[in-house]
């Protein structure tokens, strides 16, 4: 009965997504957690990227920021050529606000 209360809390403390994220842009593919591609339309994106100016306002979904070691990131991120060898489609948006998920099955890719 103890395991059943501490698997329970443990899922209660979960983070649902990492919501905004710290990034660290790799030189080699081997480096990456993640391959991203930068897509040209919106419709094509798993995610609606923002790039903030400041850590702290890296706080919701789609919300990035380039930390400047490699040490200080959440995820590594490796830019691809071509769209089929992405783990995930991003598209850089305008305004902060718009900014979020596209396709939603991608979302464990940042957890």
């Amino acid at each position: 009965m103890k395991t059943i209360y501490l698997l329970l809390l443990a899922f209660m403390l979960t983070p649902v997504s990492m919501l905004g994220q710290k990034v660290f842009k790799v030189e080699y593919e081997s480096q990456a957690d993640l391959k991203v591609f930068v897509v040209e339309y919106e419709s094509q994106c798993d995610l609606k990227i923002y790039f903030v100016e400041y850590e702290s306002q890296a706080n919701e979904d789609g919300l990035w920021y380039f930390v400047e070691y490699e040490s200080q990131a959440e995820k590594k991120i490796y830019f691809v050529e071509y769209e089929s060898q992405a783990d995930l489609k991003i598209f850089k948006v305008k305004y902060e606000s718009q900014a979020g998920w596209n396709k939603n099955e991608k979302q464990h890719l940042l957890l």
